[in-house]
């Protein structure tokens, strides 16, 4: 292995661990506190109809994502899931911002002490890392690198 493909195998790994910490994190939290998580999502617009579907989906969602992590195979799989996942609450953050008033974050822990725009940055930062990882992974794939 190369020292570039070590690099590369490094930051996929960071990027992997980041992912984890902040699905496990966020999905425990709302898991650990539905009630109150399904009573957020039921004031937010646009998806008020399908809260108690949506509190359930979103932390199973997640952790699905993890548990692809675990397993090296389905390193790309995660990430690319976890590019979806972090693009609809990015544009989901982005359209409150355009349309709508004041609205609680449905976020548990830390990430509900962030506002509306400290969320969507914090979103987009790790949108780029699951574009960075897949570009890096991609790379060790196909041994470009």
């Amino acid at each position: 292995m190369g020292r570039k493909e070590f690099k590369y195998q490094t930051i996929t790994k960071c990027i992997a661990l980041l992912y984890v910490l902040l699905f496990t994190y966020a999905a425990t939290s709302k898991l650990l506190d539905m009630e109150r998580f399904i009573g957020q999502l039921g004031r937010f617009p646009y998806i008020s109809d399908y809260a108690k579907a949506l509190a359930w989906g979103v932390p199973t969602a997640e952790l699905l994502v993890v548990v692809l992590y675990l397993f090296p195979k389905y390193t790309l799989a995660a990430l690319y899931a976890s590019l979806w996942l972090m693009v609809a609450f990015t544009i989901y953050i982005a359209l409150v911002l355009r349309f709508s008033n004041h609205v609680p974050c449905a976020c548990g822990g830390v990430l509900s002490q962030l506002g509306w725009t400290e969320h969507l940055v914090f979103n987009l930062v790790f949108v780029l890392f699951a574009v960075l990882g897949i570009y890096l992974k991609n790379q060790q794939q196909y041994k470009c690198i």
